[in-house]
């Protein structure tokens, strides 16, 4: 049985001072203090070698490895990594090999210890990435439930400018919304290129693109002005995975179509290239019939205008009454109950609502976009993913 719940080393004083009494035998103090007979040895022992001092804890490692690896492998291993500083663990191991093929030499990890244990492994730089996704990407089952855009591949146009096609589609109709040529992935010409296209069709539910910009950053939520312009618009930004074209298969599919009926080859300038880009549309949009929509139907037959119009002034995101709103002050933060929490400086004068979790944990809102928790008590804005 375990000491009694006092003091551990009190209780082992205790127990040597009744033994050091000669009022009871070892078997009856035992009983008395809860040990079995061997632990009550044990601090007997413990006592006549070393005092009351010998009654502490001591260290239960091992005092010997035997898996340790030979201090031989590892000069011979640091002895290689100096000779060749950009070689890593697994370059090493194979050389070994190489050199002794009928040696034993340690794991590909345990060089890798070896050489981080003589800080000759630099840790690598960490990569900010956009956050993921915070939400699947929704299916399209009306026109405008989502668009799609992206910038198609630019080229090289006959007067040596570069032509960067942004494109917009309905994922459900898949009418062609745009194709403007455009001389970059510049923030305020593709927000002139949207603005238009929500003019004529008015607002999609959800729009899906890439992680590039301008359509994402690596900020809280990936947040850029233009998603942020989105986001008060009611329309919610979707984002596919890094390295994953096929989730926005339909929008990719209509570049290969788009880039061999305009880019092959190039026209002379962009006025030239624009008028290449109005052609395909008209003709994709009402004379090419589509064969998912079924026989004989283009996209202009499927497609239906939205019936949420474009506002031409944007106003600011109202919160449910049981949000604690905050608005993010010059600099990218929000005070909460008298702790600056850093969001971002994306959200700089907007507002952003905050529900509680419980603990002091608050998760945090953009409109209806989930961005982070904020923890009081760790004072931090954790990220999700």
């Amino acid at each position: 049985m375990p000491w009694k719940e006092t003091c551990t080393m009190k209780e082992r004083e205790l127990f040597i001072e009744a033994w050091l009494g000669h009022a009871s035998s070892v078997a009856q103090l035992c009983r008395r203090f809860g040990i079995a007979r061997k632990t009550g040895h044990k601090w007997i022992n413990r006592f006549k070698e070393e005092g009351m001092t010998g009654l502490g804890d001591r260290s239960r490692a091992r005092l010997t490895q035997s898996h340790r690896t030979p201090e031989t492998v590892v000069a011979k291993v640091l002895q290689l990594k100096h000779r060749h500083p950009d070689w890593g663990p697994e370059t090493i191991t194979s050389a070994l090999y190489r050199e002794q093929p009928d040696q034993k030499w340690p794991a590909v990890s345990t060089i890798g210890a070896i050489l981080k244990r003589h800080g000759l492994i630099k840790s690598r730089r960490k990569r900010h990435k956009v956050p993921p996704q915070s939400q699947p990407l929704a299916h399209a089952t009306a026109p405008n439930e989502v668009w799609s855009a992206d910038f198609k591949g630019h080229f090289k146009l006959g007067d040596g400018k570069t032509c960067y096609p942004l494109t917009i589609s309905d994922n459900h109709s898949r009418l062609l919304i745009s194709c403007q040529g455009l001389y970059g992935p510049r923030l305020a010409p593709a927000m002139k290129v949207y603005a238009q296209a929500f003019r004529e069709y008015g607002l999609p539910r959800r729009i899906r693109t890439d992680n590039g910009y301008p359509f994402a950053m690596v900020t809280l939520g990936g947040l850029t002005p233009l998603t942020v312009w989105l986001i008060k618009l009611g329309i919610m930004p979707e984002r596919i995975d890094p390295g994953c074209p096929q989730q926005n298969g339909r929008h990719e599919r209509m570049h290969r179509t788009l880039k061999a009926a305009t880019a092959s080859p190039p026209k002379g300038n962009m006025s030239a290239q624009q008028r290449a880009f109005n052609h395909f549309r008209r003709e994709y949009n009402e004379v090419r019939p589509h064969q998912s929509l079924g026989r004989g139907i283009c996209p202009m037959d499927a497609h239906q205008r939205s019936t949420r119009p474009y506002p031409e002034t944007v106003e600011d995101i109202v919160y449910p009454d049981h949000l604690l709103v905050r608005k993010v002050k010059q600099g990218g933060y929000i005070m909460l109950n008298g702790h600056p929490f850093y969001i971002t400086r994306q959200l700089t004068g907007e507002y952003v609502g905050l529900d509680s979790l419980g603990y002091d944990c608050w998760q945090l809102y953009f409109s209806q976009l989930p961005l982070a928790v904020v923890d009081e008590r760790l004072k931090r804005v954790i990220r999700p993913g």
